[in-house]
């Protein structure tokens, strides 16, 4: 049995919770493996909604569910979401979840620094002011305080001075005010007695499970379109999202993560500021944002909606490794006369088939597209292939020639069951 890791094949938002949720059913661990509490997962069960976003979402499930090392973790936050998932009448406990006792935290300084930063900024990234960025700073500039440091309070006094002589003179440059080490040590060892029960070597917790034959799940957050090496740069987020981030991520050598599932939304969305080449500002972006209530589960920031891109999602494909893709969001489309389909770019007059590095570049795409005939059948809660109207199953089957890789999944609701299997990820 093959483990299988699930990432988003574009700019996130692409319907990971649910198809993660479906998944978990098939696994005995889900693992979460970058990001941090910036992302989230909506999951429908019958009539009840959780929505995620630092608990992986094998949780629900009450499948084994790790939180890797490679996610930042904002602890308040943590102990929050496990009281809301706790109210929903999922209990949350250490042998439920393992939260890597080397994974790195997010402090409010982060978080202050964060939003001060995009308060000032002329070109804004568009972050969600939750301190993601900062937290990772500080974790490659060694400075981060780490799950485990809780248990020391002598680690944690010398780690809080580190910190200050690095966010002392930014904040002082911000207009903030200096921040007191003494209150954040309280903060601190108030919060470690509720937080140090879950820590473990979550890496080694991993490894065992694989080892002995246990079907691992490797979830990722935003997509790959936002991979800080691979995304729009300077538009992506403070982590690598690639399917290759979950060995390193989780502590698993690099042959561990398995069949690479990338999830791909049947159009395009982006949340955030960066170039977007199929952005619609009409009638059509309007209808596929009011009917894929295309809102961020997280801020509740509107989508920026637009025209399925060819390119970008091949180019993912390459990126990620992608053994095949889960399209979601299929119904959205139903009742559109006409589709289109970016195939290619045209930059100053020279044609190209991939996205270009430069930001500029980026911003001066023309989208060379494709036209293709819509349907006015429904397709929502579609269970099997042959309940396609016959104009969807084209526009599937073109998707796949253009971004090299085949439909393993296909989901037509927010509902569980609403999928269609073309091809078992964990019998692959």
């Amino acid at each position: 049995m093959a483990n299988v890791t699930v990432i988003g094949a574009q700019w996130g938002d692409e319907g990971k919770g649910k198809l993660v949720d479906w998944l978990s059913n098939r696994a005995d661990m889900v693992v979460r493996f970058q990001g941090g509490h910036n992302a989230g997962h909506t999951l429908v069960v019958g009539n009840q909604t959780y929505k995620l976003s630092l608990l992986p979402s094998g949780v629900v499930q009450g499948k084994p569910s790790v939180i890797g090392n490679g996610v930042v973790v904002d602890p308040w936050h943590l102990l929050e979401e496990i009281a809301k998932i706790g109210a929903q009448g999922i209990e949350i406990t250490p042998d439920l979840l393992t939260l890597a006792d080397n994974a790195a935290l997010i402090l409010p300084l982060h978080r202050d620094l964060d939003q001060a930063r995009e308060a000032a900024a002329v070109n804004k990234i568009g972050t969600t002011g939750r301190g993601i960025g900062p937290a990772y700073e500080d974790k490659v500039g060694r400075r981060a305080i780490r799950v485990g440091d809780l248990a020391d309070r002598e680690a944690l006094e010398a780690k809080i001075d580190r910190l200050l002589a690095h966010h002392t003179p930014l904040r002082r440059g911000l207009g903030l005010p200096e921040y007191d080490g003494a209150e954040l040590l309280r903060a601190l060892e108030e919060i470690a007695p509720k937080i140090l029960p879950f820590a473990k070597p979550a890496w080694l917790s991993v490894n065992e499970a694989v080892k002995s034959g246990k079907r691992v799940l490797f979830e990722g957050a935003q997509g790959a379109l936002l991979d800080v090496d691979h995304g729009t740069y300077p538009y992506v987020t403070s982590s690598n999202t690639v399917a290759g981030q979950a060995a390193a991520g989780s502590g698993l050598g690099p042959k561990g993560p398995g069949f690479v599932l990338g999830i791909v939304k049947a159009y395009t969305t982006r949340v955030g500021e960066g170039p977007f080449p199929t952005e619609l500002f009409d009638a059509v972006g309007q209808h596929l944002g009011t009917v894929g209530k295309e809102f961020g589960v997280v801020t509740g920031r509107a989508r920026r909606c637009g025209w399925f891109d060819a390119v970008l999602v091949r180019q993912s494909v390459m990126l990620n490794g992608i053994d095949g893709i889960a399209l979601t969001k299929l119904d959205v489309l139903d009742g559109l006369e006409t589709l289109k389909i970016c195939i290619g770019y045209e930059v100053d007059g020279q044609r190209f088939d991939y996205l270009p590095a430069g930001l500029k570049a980026q911003s001066a795409i023309v989208p060379i597209y494709e036209e293709i005939e819509g349907w006015a059948e429904s397709t929502q809660g579609a269970r099997s292939w042959r309940d396609l109207p016959a104009a969807a199953v084209k526009y599937v089957r073109r998707v796949e020639e253009l971004i090299g890789a085949q439909v393993a999944l296909l989901s037509t609701s927010p509902q569980r069951d609403d999928t269609i299997l073309m091809r078992d990820p964990f019998q692959d």
